[in-house]
């Protein structure tokens, strides 16, 4: 039995040993099952892109964005001209482009987010590390590849460490989270998080600062904003220390809108939420009937339903990212770990909760351990990476034809 490789997106001992608690789980559940059976897979995959590493980049973690012209767009944690990640763009044909190469001074460095694309072309993102105080960065890079730092966070009361990226409304305001930073009597003088505004021209407003006698504390995810202007998130830690489901209203007042308990209803949620009607769909890394995570909606007055109990066989195990609703209400995401070869899965959860799995990784070309879940197009094509696997074991770009 090959062990799956340890994933360990943050610098910060909390969440080393929640990834290393959870790999054990996941061996050992492997080691009991023994080879899951395959399943029935109508899907093609192609491998758009993989990675070599030197400058073209390795390690990709984020989500993907794509274009009107089919163009995906993401980031690499390592490689590049000074191995702290890149920007970059594949083309339909598989071509890739470096935007951009971090140097790990004031431009940020070392990526574990996608970007978001305005109809101008211009990108934003975050970076958990470098910038001015080394404590991560929000920049945008424009159509001719020119980086602009909108703000360096520095570990203070601003926040510090964003390790999800931002998203943007259409005055060109931008939100997201740190995991760090803001009340240092929180988090054993670490902070325990903050959740910011940024205007077009860089100015930060901190919305609400996470304190140690908030239920919520940790925020890594993704935020998604509705039509009123309110903010919602998940934090990984907070309430037992299982993480939480929070809601930050238009005038900034935070609603904790359910507590995991680590169980059944799931625990550890890695990323954001998407909006599911009047509902919000979400992964969460751990918990579930055999401490694998689960796939869930919850909604606006905290009522959490169980969508997908995990099994760590052959629909995965350790689900990340966050997940890509289409027109009809079905559900896209990934798995960092199980299906057949123990190397993460791709799958699909239908509106009554049936989950489909739709490729399961080999960790050979094909890549291994998706970890920022995928894009869909009109045509219903899936797009993602890989953080390993592929030609080098770098990472892919896949796409996966229905």
């Amino acid at each position: 039995m090959v062990l799956p490789d340890l994933i360990v997106p943050s610098r910060d001992s909390k969440r080393v040993r929640k990834f290393a608690e959870r790999l054990v789980r996941v061996t050992a559940l492997v080691s009991t099952l023994g080879m899951a059976i395959p399943a029935a897979q109508a899907q093609t995959l192609t491998v758009l892109y993989s990675f070599k590493g030197g400058s073209d980049g390795s390690t990709p973690f984020g989500s993907l964005v794509r274009d009107s012209a089919g163009d995906l767009y993401g980031t690499t944690k390592q490689g590049g001209t000074s191995s702290l990640g890149t920007v970059f763009r594949v083309e339909s044909s598989g071509k890739e482009t470096v935007l951009y190469s971090f140097a790990g001074g004031n431009d940020g460095a070392s990526p574990t987010a996608g970007v978001v694309r305005d109809s101008a072309g211009n990108l934003y993102g975050a970076t958990p590390s470098g910038g001015s105080a080394n404590a991560g960065t929000v920049f945008k890079l424009d159509a001719s590849g020119k980086e602009t730092v909108l703000h360096s966070f520095g570990g203070g009361p601003g926040g510090s460490i964003p390790e999800r990226g931002v998203i943007r409304d259409s005055a060109g305001n931008l939100y997201g989270a740190t995991e760090f930073g803001g009340d240092h009597a929180c988090g054993n003088g670490s902070g325990c998080g903050i959740v910011f505004k940024l205007n077009s021209q860089g100015k930060q407003t901190v919305l609400h600062t996470f304190s140690s006698t908030d239920a919520a504390a940790d925020p890594v995810s993704t935020l998604v904003r509705d039509s009123s202007g309110n903010l919602f998130g998940t934090t990984l830690y907070g309430g037992v220390g299982e993480g939480t489901i929070f809601q930050l209203d238009s005038k900034n007042n935070e609603t904790v809108l359910y507590i995991f308990s680590g169980g059944t209803d799931g625990g550890s949620p890695l990323d954001g939420l998407v909006a599911d009607g009047s509902e919000f769909a979400g992964l969460t890394s751990s918990g579930g009937t055999k401490q694998l995570g689960v796939a869930f909606k919850v909604d606006r007055s905290g009522n959490l339903t169980v969508l997908h109990d995990f099994t760590g066989g052959s629909d995965g195990s350790t689900p990340s990212g966050v997940l890509f609703r289409d027109s009809t209400g079905n559900l896209y995401g990934t798995t960092l770990y199980g299906g057949t070869f123990n190397k993460g899965t791709v799958f699909k959860i239908d509106s009554s909760g049936r989950e489909t799995l739709l490729h399961t990784f080999t960790g050979g070309t094909d890549g291994a351990n998706p970890f920022g879940g995928v894009v869909r197009d009109a045509q219903g094509n899936l797009y993602g990476t890989t953080e390993h696997g592929g030609a080098s074991g770098l990472g892919v770009v896949f796409k996966i034809t229905p």
